[in-house]
């Protein structure tokens, strides 16, 4: 049974545009899926701390000599690592902010970045035959031809942190001019099918 893991980072919840381009991402890969799992994980709504001199601690420590609030520390950041290992395929839903991801993901990608677990001790990828699909929404435009394409560090750093970690099968829909709506020149639901056909052949890829 294929599992899906979905991340979101919007803190607009259900209004978000990325959220928007998740959900129809979701629908069609149950679609192709019917006996698939989906696992949701909403980052506004898990209390994920940044790292701190006791996750340190912690992190550095051989999990044999963990002491009890060590293992507290890590608690969150176990579960998040092992929600990634057990999926097939993970969509990660994402807004641009000044040209980057949401400080809320970086805090995500730092607790699931773990040497012996998600990277190697020699710096190879443990996270191997997974896909995943970046659901991002952003006001500029920056795919390819744009004259602010080099302005697009949130793909770049997201495709990045993914291969080292293993994951280098990645697509990423890019829903650039998300302003748009909020600006009331483009329904909602017309801006999102823009991406459904690019949706759908990203979500039946494996």
């Amino acid at each position: 049974m294929p599992t899906l893991l979905v991340v979101e980072s919007s803190p607009r919840g259900e209004q978000s545009m990325s959220h928007g381009l998740t959900k129809l991402f979701v629908d069609e890969w149950v679609k192709s899926h019917p006996d698939g799992r989906v696992v949701e994980r909403d980052l506004m709504k898990s209390n994920l701390p940044f790292v701190t001199m006791p996750w340190l601690g912690a992190y550095f420590t051989p999990s044999e000599q963990h002491t009890p609030e060590m293992k507290e520390e890590l608690r969150l950041s176990d579960e998040l690592v092992s929600e990634l290992l057990t999926a097939d395929h993970i969509a990660i839903g994402t807004p641009v902010y000044n040209y980057n991801v949401p400080a809320i993901l970086k805090a995500y990608i730092d607790h699931i970045v773990r040497k012996g677990m998600t990277l190697g001790f020699s710096g190879e990828g443990l996270v191997r035959d997974k896909a995943c699909t970046i659901l991002m929404a952003s006001g500029g435009v920056y795919t390819q031809g744009s004259p602010i394409q080099d302005r697009d560090i949130a793909t770049s750093y997201l495709r990045l942190i993914l291969k080292v970690i293993g994951i280098e099968d990645v697509a990423v829909i890019a829903g650039g001019n998300a302003k748009s709506v909020d600006m009331g020149q483009v329904p909602r639901d017309v801006f999102l099918k823009t991406f459904a056909a690019e949706i759908a052949d990203a979500a039946g890829r494996l």
